[in-house]
């Protein structure tokens, strides 16, 4: 199996790029920002910018998970001495991949930035996705900081030539990201974790 249908026998397809799309950004963005890192069992897909890193995918087989590949890969990451960024689906409870997902990078050491609103529409569904946004600081960056540097991300990388590409534009960045600051902290996805780990000790 490639390393195009690793990803997409994992991500779902609203979160999916075309492989087109990846292999141009490979193509005409690899070797300074947009990389692939694969390996028998790993599939990491990712941009460096001068002041930030942005996981585009990463993917670990089933059968290596708890052998330290995830984690290898991010200290691989974190000793670039940059703000990393990722998106990942709402916490769901019921969702088993879910639950372990977000407690591998709260291990890690990641922040949610809960003032940020992503969602954006897919043009494989046309449905809206929300997703939130996890953040790992070396140097205390904020999240207004984040917001800006998700920006650059959203038009360098994920709407990268897409009328091109799809015959139709992503949605522009001032619909897609939203900025709201003093947020009381009561959504944080990591509390919403640890809220339903409590639950279920009862």
């Amino acid at each position: 199996m490639n390393w195009y249908d690793k990803l997409k026998q994992y991500f779902p397809i609203e979160e999916m790029k075309s492989k087109e799309h990846m292999e141009i950004l490979l193509k005409e963005k690899g070797g300074d920002v947009y990389y692939k890192d694969e390996g028998p069992h790993h599939v990491l897909m990712y941009a460096e910018f001068p002041t930030f890193l942005f996981i585009d995918y990463v993917y670990v087989s089933k059968e290596s998970r708890g052998q330290g590949i995830g984690h290898q890969l991010m200290q691989k990451l974190k000793q670039k001495n940059k703000p990393i960024i990722l998106e990942v689906e709402p916490f769901d409870y019921k969702d088993t991949d879910s639950t372990k997902r977000l407690r591998f990078y709260r291990r890690e050491g990641f922040k949610h930035a809960q003032s940020i609103g992503y969602t954006r529409k897919s043009l494989a569904t046309d449905e809206s996705n929300t997703l939130e946004i996890l953040y790992w600081s070396p140097s205390g960056e904020n999240e207004e900081q984040i917001y800006n540097q998700m920006r650059k991300m959203y038009e360098d990388i994920h709407t990268y030539k897409d009328e091109e590409i799809y015959g139709k534009s992503y949605q522009p960045v001032d619909e897609v990201l939203t900025y709201e600051q003093d947020i009381d902290g009561g959504d944080d996805i990591f509390h919403s974790l640890e809220q339903n780990k409590e639950n279920e000790k009862k």
